[in-house]
């Protein structure tokens, strides 16, 4: 038998995880069953239980992929720039790939669920520590390349900030998905000018 790589179990990986974002976005969380993901997969249930040992798993896989997509993004916008993003750049960005990604739609479910199910909420807590220090981060730098706009310290300016600048995203995805006259880009052009800048 021929032995697998390493790139052949990362592709069939990033199928299985496609696979089950597909389905999430249609279904939703709590009525995709890993029967579901492996009916979209086209895979056996061998294959799929060969790199996930269930939902939980396969589900922080997911949102480990989106957050990783928005860590990218925001690197390559800060090079872009050529220095530090604003508080309400770093926003923008994180909110703008959000709303391009396909499971984006879903993410006001995944949070009305984390409030009646404690292992989605752990699996959101998990994400949300990484998504809150990757844009403390980027505050605290910000702050630090902009001496006298911030009061005190840059990282405790940072920490202080982010609990509210965080509160932008929910914020979006909300109205977008509520609100029938909700003008997506508007908010993005506003956050700069709304946030530190």
């Amino acid at each position: 038998m021929p032995k697998v790589t390493e790139a052949y179990r990362a592709a069939r990986r990033d199928e299985i995880i496609a696979a089950a974002l597909r389905r999430v976005t249609v279904q939703g969380i709590q009525r995709t069953s890993m029967a579901d993901i492996i009916a979209e997969s086209g895979l056996s249930a061998g294959a799929i239980y060969g790199h996930f040992a269930g939902k939980r798993e396969l589900l922080s896989a997911m949102a480990a992929r989106v957050l990783d997509a928005r860590v990218t993004e925001l690197d390559a916008r800060r090079d872009a720039v050529g220095g530090p993003l604003s508080p309400g750049q770093v926003m923008a960005t994180l909110i703008d790939g959000m709303r391009h990604e396909p499971f984006g739609g879903v993410l006001v479910q995944i949070w009305a669920e984390a409030v009646v199910d404690d292992e989605i909420r752990d699996l959101v807590r998990s994400v949300f520590v990484r998504v809150r220090e990757t844009v403390r981060r980027a505050f605290a730098e910000w702050a630090a390349a902009e001496p006298g706009r911030v009061d005190g310290d840059p990282d405790e300016w940072a920490a202080r900030v982010t609990p509210i600048a965080l509160a932008v995203l929910p914020g979006f995805m909300v109205q977008r998905a509520v609100a029938p006259d909700f003008d997506e880009d508007g908010y993005l052009a506003m956050l700069p000018e709304v946030l530190p800048h």
